[in-house]
């Protein structure tokens, strides 16, 4: 833990060269409870995810969506508003209005509101700071009472708000949420397997396969975000207790070719453990981890390593969502990154290997939300079938 003041504790700055999930993006002011600095000094939040498990409460959130969205439907089509006359009357309203604000040459006339000192001071504000309201020390209790939850509706986790790049991992992204809501949505197929999460981050997607599976190993990389997973896991070990699960936060560097076991190393791996995942493990699950290239060829090339040493065939999940972006290169908005996982994907397919069959399907994903957030056109979920031929 860095040595680091308490005045500094309730005032992080978050600049404008770091990533900020959606997740957070939407609602910046929301009052969120800072924990601790981890050990790189960035702030760690802690948020809590409602979950929405039994089959009434799924089939009402589904049913409240399909509701709004067909209000907002008929609103856009103009069912609401047929009426010839009264749409007459509003135009000749609003065009008398527009007249009374013309001057004699038949200008528009703009009243401004007089500047006050409020609208400079907020000229001197940083427009690339994201400053969420944070609770002091002492409204701790007080922050966890307005929160408090049934132990079995909610997953507490902590994160980071507005990383470098290196460090979205500490994060919560909506594609872990659309992973997690499929996990949520087919438990039953899920129940009692053996699984690996590759990139698990902030830990979120392997606690909810954690409470039907009956091994989850979640790993990733770096030692301060492998840290904050073990401590969400223990935040949520009640969650998994129900249904006799258990998360292992271990470490899988894409770019070895080996799992680490050295005893020295935190997080690593025993004989028995790497035996134990190439004997049992049948589902392999990865969510929001295509944003760079390099990477991307290196999770594949991982998926190809780690399916070719187990003994069973293998499902993988994997959950992402498209980015657009506007590139000088092409002159136009792509999606650089998605279409490399595409690439990717299609090579895995068309592999000829004596060993293994990889086959690649879309899911549709218009299964109920167990986690509330916005579900977005651009996510997607894969499903790869790693099929042993011999």
């Amino acid at each position: 833990m860095v040595d680091i003041t308490e005045k500094e504790m309730d005032n992080p700055t978050f600049k404008s060269d770091t990533v900020l999930s959606d997740v957070h993006l939407h609602c910046p002011n929301k009052r969120r409870l800072m924990v601790r600095l981890n050990a790189v000094g960035q702030p760690v939040f802690l948020s809590y995810f409602t979950l929405l498990w039994n089959t009434e409460d799924l089939a009402s959130e589904k049913h409240k969506r399909e509701a709004t969205t067909e209000r907002e439907y008929q609103y856009r089509s103009g069912d609401e508003l047929c009426d010839e006359d009264r749409n007459n009357l509003k135009e000749r309203e609003l065009n008398s209005e527009v007249e009374a604000l013309l001057d004699d040459d038949g200008d528009l006339e703009v009243v401004r509101r007089p500047r006050s000192a409020s609208d400079l001071e907020a000229e001197d504000l940083l427009r690339d700071r994201v400053c969420p309201v944070i609770l002091m020390k002492g409204e701790e209790d007080a922050f966890e009472d307005k929160q408090k939850c049934t132990c079995s509706d909610a997953v507490k986790i902590e994160h980071t708000m507005a990383t470098p790049l290196e460090d979205v991992g500490k994060q919560v992204w909506r594609a872990a949420f659309l992973l997690a809501d499929y996990i949520v949505f087919k438990r039953d197929a899920f129940r009692c397997c053996s699984v690996l999460e590759l990139g698990g981050g902030t830990g979120i997607t392997s606690i909810i396969m954690g409470t039907v599976a009956k091994r989850v190993y979640c790993t990733d990389v770096g030692e301060d975000l492998l840290a904050m997973c073990e401590q969400n896991v223990a935040l949520n070990k009640h969650l998994m207790e129900l249904g006799r699960g258990e998360v292992k936060v271990k470490e899988l560097d894409w770019l070895k070719d080996e799992f680490c076991t050295d005893p020295e190393a935190p997080y690593n791996w025993s004989e028995e453990e790497i035996a134990d995942l190439h004997d049992h493990c049948t589902v392999i699950m990865a969510a929001d981890v295509f944003y760079d290239d390099d990477l991307t060829d290196a999770l594949f090339r991982t998926l190809y390593r780690i399916t070719h040493n187990l003994r069973n065939s293998c499902t993988v999940y994997l959950a992402l969502e498209k980015r657009l972006n506007f590139t000088l290169r092409h002159m136009d908005v792509t999606c650089e990154a998605y279409s490399h996982f595409r690439s990717a994907l299609n090579d895995l397919e068309n592999l000829q290997d004596s060993k293994i069959k990889y086959t690649a399907e879309p899911i549709k994903v218009d299964f109920c939300q167990a986690l509330i957030y916005e579900r977005i056109e651009q996510l997607e979920l894969w499903k790869i079938t790693a099929e042993q031929l011999t």
